[in-house]
């Protein structure tokens, strides 16, 4: 009678875990004090076996990056691609995209990290800056300058405008994974999303002499 056959893991679910473990672990203890064999240690594997995958924490921390923030991203900018609605309806629509997907998971303690370490480890800035930061400032300014163009919003300096609109988003999830618990009832993010939002509305929307011009 035959051996059954070794039932073997599949190796593309592993980098998965281990990018989980480390995603966890970065957003728990920062970038500097996240040590590889922690992340092993977390995902169930050994050191040995994350070396197989990934050579280097800044690899991993890509990684997490290109493959879980990233994606939403692209999602987005297909989002604003097919819109045929208002312009506010976009901007809507990217920033909630953006909160369901990565505001409301482990994903949303990265901005925090990025703050509190990019000085210390300019590599990993630039990584992120180009392909988080760059990417998304460029969406709501595509949204920005559609309903400019078609006399929607007044005319902003786009640039600030960005600024603005993320700045409080930002805060929250700052504030999330920073003095939140300092507190005796944390903010209700809905209703402090709706808030930021009517305050944009109403912000982007025409004065009225200028509605008459």
């Amino acid at each position: 009678m035959s051996a059954a056959p070794i039932r073997k893991r599949r190796k593309e679910a592993r980098p998965a875990e281990l990018m989980a473990a480390a995603l966890g672990l970065f957003v728990d203890k920062g970038y500097a004090a996240t040590r590889l064999e922690d992340v092993a240690i977390r995902a169930g594997v050994s050191k040995g076996t994350l070396y197989l995958y990934f050579d280097s924490k800044e690899a991993l921390f890509k990684a997490v990056i290109q493959e879980g923030i990233v994606p939403v991203l692209l999602e987005n900018e297909a989002i604003a691609a097919r819109h045929t609605g208002s312009s506010f309806e976009l901007l809507e629509k990217l920033l909630d995209h953006w909160w369901e997907k990565i505001g409301r998971t482990a994903f949303a303690g990265i901005p925090k990290l990025m703050v509190a370490e990019a000085r210390n480890f300019p590599e990993i800035a630039q990584f992120y800056y180009e392909n988080v930061i760059r990417r998304g400032r460029a969406l709501v300014g595509t949204a920005l300058e559609r309903g400019m163009a078609s006399g929607e919003f007044r005319r902003l300096d786009v640039e600030t405008t960005i600024d603005v609109i993320i700045a409080p988003i930002l805060m929250l999830l700052i504030w999330r994974f920073s003095l939140a618990g300092c507190e005796s009832v944390e903010a209700d993010p809905a209703h402090y999303l709706a808030v930021h939002m009517d305050l944009v509305r109403q912000g982007l929307g025409k004065r009225e002499a200028e509605s008459q011009v």
